[in-house]
């Protein structure tokens, strides 16, 4: 069901269907192919404007992940943040809208500046086509002081509880940051099935990830950028969450992976998602 100032995006013979609420954090809030969903939703947590939106393609920015202490030092400045950024907690102004393609624009403000003390302009192009969800994104620096930033998205992903045993993701990585236990770990194979799954993939030597299930197949695309890529989910939960970063959390900290942005510059990424019935 859509809801008011909902967008709903639709493919070709709406084979694809996909809706976005700007005003929780421009958030992809759905995605459906031939009927079958793509996305999960709690639909409690985007209805309340309290909580954090579970579900959907929240944005991650400027800070992907969880900081130490919830705050950062960069540069000779500091500041305060929680996890994942304020992204996907501020309304965003559309700026057009088509039947298959909504762009949308997220600028610095007091709020903002409160918290990370730059001006940005932070723009994202959605766009279904038959069986695919492209997130476009723009950055761009609007201070006179190089701008840092992580960015990342959390796609939760449907899979039913009952079916996560037969779930799988792909990847390379031998290793992991196991965020539950605070460890490194041997890995041999990710177990969806435990009470929390946090794992933070250390060699996953790929911008690109997969996730199969019995209800289909779905593999992310990503930029040279997404090189952090995390595996979450939790037990009693009909979702799994394969989440593409540029960065591990606390990289306004360490500077692991942080990104740079010269003064009057623009940075560009983008993530496909496919997906088969």
């Amino acid at each position: 069901m859509v809801r008011p100032n909902e967008l709903t995006l639709r493919a070709a013979a709406n084979a694809a269907v996909a809706t976005i609420a700007p005003a929780r954090g421009g958030l992809v809030t759905q995605f459906e192919l031939g009927g079958r969903p793509v996305l999960f939703m709690d639909q409690g947590t985007l209805d309340d404007p309290r909580q954090n939106v579970r579900g959907g393609i929240p944005v991650l920015f400027p800070s992907p992940g969880k900081l130490v202490g919830d705050a950062w030092t960069y540069g000779g400045r500091q500041g305060s943040m929680k996890q994942h950024g304020f992204a996907r907690n501020h309304e965003w102004q559309v700026i057009e809208a088509s039947s298959a393609a909504a762009t949308l624009r997220l600028v610095a403000n007091d709020q903002t500046r409160a918290q990370y003390p730059w001006d940005f302009a932070l723009s994202q192009t959605i766009t279904v086509s038959d069986r695919s969800l492209r997130l476009e994104h723009e950055i761009t620096n609007r201070s006179d002081t190089p701008m840092p930033f992580g960015f990342g998205f959390h796609p939760y992903f449907f899979v039913p509880e009952d079916r996560k045993r037969e779930t799988s993701i792909t990847t390379r990585a031998t290793r992991a940051f196991d965020n539950v236990g605070k460890q490194i770990i041997e890995l041999t194979n990710i177990d969806l099935t435990r009470q929390e799954v946090d794992l933070h993939l250390i060699d996953h030597g790929s911008t690109t990830g997969e996730l199969c299930s019995p209800l289909g197949t779905v593999q992310l695309i990503g930029s040279p950028e997404y090189t952090h890529w995390v595996v979450w989910t939790l037990a009693g939960r009909d979702f799994v969450c394969l989440e593409p970063w540029t960065c591990p959390a606390n990289a306004l900290n360490d500077g692991d992976r942080l990104s740079l942005l010269a003064p009057g510059t623009s940075q560009s990424m983008a993530l496909e998602i496919l997906a088969t019935r």
